[in-house]
């Protein structure tokens, strides 16, 4: 197993509804190490570029228009395996398809707002953790 560090968002409505304290718990919890936080209104042009890859997509402005409609809590979570880790604590990207006891499903209540973001990949998260920490301090 391998140590890595990923990034972890607790969306607008995740900020909204007060659940970030919950959802850092949930990953202490699980031995995680939380390595950097930073709360943060996402500008739209960060927004584009943490999602270009969905570029041209018919619900690309909809991403863009809700991590950008609020907070943001940027989270630096690090552990063994902790991309696909914290990728199974959130749960499935859509709340009606996630388990009870992940994030997703005990908190989220939509699919267009489903309370966290977490890095898909090693390469992902090297990228998304420069956009949101480019202090380098992860």
């Amino acid at each position: 197993m391998a140590v890595e560090t990923t990034l972890v968002l607790v969306k607008p409505d995740g900020v909204r509804r007060g659940l970030c304290g919950e959802i850092v718990a949930r990953f202490e919890r699980r031995g995680y190490e939380l390595r950097a936080a930073r709360l943060l209104r996402v500008s739209k042009p960060l927004a584009r570029e943490h999602y270009a890859e969905h570029r041209g997509k018919p619900f690309f402005a909809d991403l863009v228009d809700f991590i950008t409609s609020g907070a943001v809590l940027a989270l630096a979570v690090r552990g063994e395996d902790a991309i696909a880790g914290v990728r199974g604590l959130m749960g499935a990207t859509n709340p009606a398809d996630s388990a009870p006891g992940t994030i997703r499903g005990d908190l989220a209540t939509l699919l267009s707002e489903n309370v966290v973001h977490g890095s898909d990949s090693r390469k992902s998260a090297r990228r998304e953790l420069q956009l949101f920490f480019p202090d380098g301090l992860v």
